[in-house]
């Protein structure tokens, strides 16, 4: 990799953002999935080329990890993007289930364990 390329790459984060480095909102976490919302709103302004690989990306849900990792980009700036997305009315969250057991699943324990033992 050449040194242009490692400079590129620390100031593209930043342009990405609009110099913003705080989410707008407090909706993502890394398992949170993302949806492309269809037909996209038409009173929308055309995204720039990042949120548009975020919307072809997210066609199918896609956890906010997942698509930082596709991205090549940290999930700071991919959930910053995301708010841009989601306040334009072109994405759509889930957020992620909670399990709400009282006592732990014993199959499942001895599977893991019985799993780490062949390791």
């Amino acid at each position: 990799m050449s040194g242009g390329d490692v400079a590129g790459r620390l100031v593209r984060p930043f342009t990405l953002t609009g110099g913003r480095t705080r989410p707008s909102r407090a909706d993502f976490t890394l398992i949170t999935t993302v949806t492309t919302v269809e037909p996209q709103p038409v009173e929308a302004a055309r995204p720039q080329p990042e949120h548009t690989r975020i919307l072809r990306l997210c066609s199918e849900p896609l956890a906010v990890a997942e698509l930082a990792a596709r991205l090549d980009l940290p999930v700071s700036v991919v959930v910053i993007m995301l708010c841009d997305l989601l306040e334009a009315g072109r994405i759509a969250v889930r957020p992620p289930h909670h399990v709400t057991r009282t006592t732990p699943d014993l199959d499942l324990l001895q599977k893991v364990r019985d799993g780490l033992g062949r390791l």
